[in-house]
């Protein structure tokens, strides 16, 4: 795999972790995917992906897509602040609850499949 798919891939990721996020807010709050005009989930989804690609630009992120860090700390401090930012100037909710739930959720998910990956070519005697 080159370079050019790593960052694919790991964008893909990404993003992923920050729809899967949304999705099991939105489920949990009992929103439905859908929600209001048939645009709840954008509207949650957003804020987050917008901040999640100024981490990936900050990060550089297609350099060294799959490093935990500091890419993936980047990208996940990015995809919170500024996902969390962007909600509140929208005025949409940011209770302390909501952003520690965030938080967890999107280092186990932005950061954790970047260290699974690590330990997974590290044992395969990959380079990271």
């Amino acid at each position: 795999m080159n370079l050019k798919q790593a960052a694919r891939g790991a964008a893909v990721l990404d993003a992923g972790a920050i729809v899967v996020f949304a999705v099991i807010g939105r489920a949990s709050h009992e929103e439905g995917i859908l929600g209001g005009y048939g645009l709840g989930l954008l509207n949650t989804l957003w804020p987050f992906l917008v901040g999640g690609a100024i981490g990936w630009v900050l990060a550089k992120a297609w350099t060294r897509p799959c490093a935990w860090w500091p890419t993936g700390v980047i990208a996940w401090g990015s995809t919170l602040v500024g996902g969390m930012l962007l909600r509140f100037v929208s005025g949409q909710g940011v209770a302390v609850s909501f952003m520690i739930v965030a938080a967890l959720f999107l280092a186990a998910t932005i950061i954790g499949w970047r260290v699974v990956g690590g330990v997974i070519a590290k044992r395969r005697g990959l380079k990271g």
